[in-house]
Parts: structure tokens; sequence; C-alpha cells
């Protein structure tokens, strides 16, 4: 049996590296998506809506890990073969799209009327009014729940050891199993995980009070 050391820790040490990795790629691709989504559930056809809406629905609706499954494991039945990474980053950004859309979506709601009013008066289109006018004031809106929705995200990364990729819970479990000290490996595990979103949640909180006070005066 191996004892716990420096490698051991190192090795995880270096898979907290996939997990950030993997974090941000699925931000980044599913924040995308989410953004033409948040758009089209505020546009003026009716089929856009309506996709959009129930896209959404259908994401919320079922366990990120059931998305995850489809991907890796169903997707292998009808002959296509889906490394780790990609199945893990492909099904957490469809995860992420569903809800940062619905976050940007009411951030977009939440600007007030009369900037519409104010910017359709002076003739922008529709498209200018949004780069213009309403999209730089939601960003604004956006930003604390979106950071609060990132600490989720890298807490959701764990879910991936089900198909064999080695992020930072993989990682403990692997050692773990080797060395049987799981108090050890498993602090090291939380402490990172901690030092990860700790600092994201005080960024969400610092965000949260700035946008009140804003708004108060």
């Amino acid at each position: 049996m191996q004892t716990f050391g420096w490698p051991e820790a190192y090795f995880i040490l270096r898979a907290a590296s996939w997990t950030i990795a993997l974090t941000a790629i699925a931000f980044v691709i599913g924040g995308l998506f989410g953004g033409v989504l948040a758009i089209m559930r505020l546009s003026r056809l009716k089929l856009l809506r309506r996709f959009a809406a129930g896209y959404i629905l259908v994401i919320q609706s079922i366990p990120v890990l059931m998305v995850l499954f489809m991907s890796y494991y169903g997707l292998s039945a009808v002959g296509i073969e889906l490394p780790p990474f990609l199945a893990a980053s492909a099904s957490l950004a469809i995860y992420v799209s569903a809800y940062l859309a619905e976050i940007w979506r009411g951030s977009i709601e939440s600007v007030p009327r009369q900037q519409w009013e104010a910017s359709a008066s002076l003739a922008l289109t529709r498209g200018q009014q949004y780069r213009y006018i309403i999209l730089p004031q939601a960003a604004r809106i956006s930003l604390p729940p979106t950071v609060g929705f990132l600490v989720q995200l890298v807490k959701n990364t764990s879910i991936v050891q089900v198909v064999g990729f080695v992020d930072l819970m993989r990682a403990g479990m692997l050692v773990n199993n080797a060395t049987y000290q799981a108090f050890q490996i498993f602090t090291l595990v939380g402490a990172i995980y901690f030092a990860i979103c700790f600092p994201l949640s005080r960024l969400s909180r610092h965000l949260e009070k700035v946008m009140n006070a804003s708004r108060s005066h």
C-alpha cells in the first residue's frame, strides 16, 4: 500500500488544473450559446421564442448527469465515440447555456422600459438598441448572478468522473484507492475546491452589494 505524500498531492493538484480548464471551456462555450438563447427568448419572432423556451425548459428539467450520460454513452451507442473530456465539456456547456440564458434574459428585462423607448426615439435599430443601450446595462446587472452560477459550475464538474475523466474529485478517489488515507486526501480535495470557489463567492456578494448600492442612489 502506498503512503500519501508529495507525488500523490501533486497528482491531485494537476487534476485541479483540469477542473479549472473544464469549467472555463464549458462557461465560455455555454455562455456564447446562452447569450444567443437569451436574445431568442426576447425575439419578436414567436418561433424563436418558443424554440429557446423549449430548449431551456428541457435542459433545466433533467439532471446534468443525464446530459453527460447521453453525450458519452448515448452517442457511443449509435457509433459516435467522444473522448471523455469532449463529452464532459459539451455536456456542461449545454447545461451552462440553459441557465445563463435565463439569467441574462432576466437581466435584459430588468433594464427600465424607458431605456428602450428613449433608444427607439433616436431611430436606433433593434440591433443598435441592444449593442449600445440595453446590453451594457444588462451586463452590469447580470454580473452577480453570473459569478454565483460559476461557483455552482465548478462544483458540478465533479460529476464528470463517471465517464472516466480525471478531474479533481476523480484524482482524489484514485489516490484514496491506492493509499487508503481518505481523511488527508479529501481534506486536500475540499481545500482546493474551497480555494477556487470562496473567492468567486465573495466576488459575487461584493458585486451584489455594489449593484444594490448603485440602485439605491
